[in-house]
C-alpha cells in the first residue's frame, strides 16, 4: 500500500470524527488531532480501533500516546505494517 492510499484511508477514518465546526479539507498532515481537528479523546479512541481494523494492526497504549498528529498516525501506522 502506498503513502497516498494510507494518508487517504486515514482521513477516510478521521473524518467521521470530526466536529461540524472543523471542515474535512482541515485534515493535513501537521494537523495535531486534539488542538487542531477538535477530537475529543473518546473518539481518539474510536479512531484507533478504526485504525486497527482498517489497518490489520495492533496499537499498543504507548502509541495511542504519541499519536499526536495526522502524520504522527501515518508513522505508527508504518512501523506496525513494517512489523507484520
Amino acid at each position: 500500500m502506498h503513502n497516498e492510499e494510507k494518508y487517504q484511508k486515514l482521513k477516510d477514518i478521521i473524518k467521521i470524527y470530526l466536529p461540524e465546526d472543523v471542515v474535512v479539507t482541515a485534515i493535513e498532515q501537521d494537523s495535531h488531532l486534539m488542538n487542531d481537528l477538535n477530537i475529543n479523546s473518546a473518539n481518539l479512541v474510536d479512531i484507533v480501533l478504526d485504525v486497527e481494523d482498517a489497518f490489520d494492526i495492533r496499537l499498543e497504549n504507548e502509541d495511542m500516546e504519541h499519536m499526536q498528529t495526522v502524520s504522527d498516525a501515518m508513522a505508527i501506522i508504518d512501523a506496525k505494517l513494517a512489523e507484520k
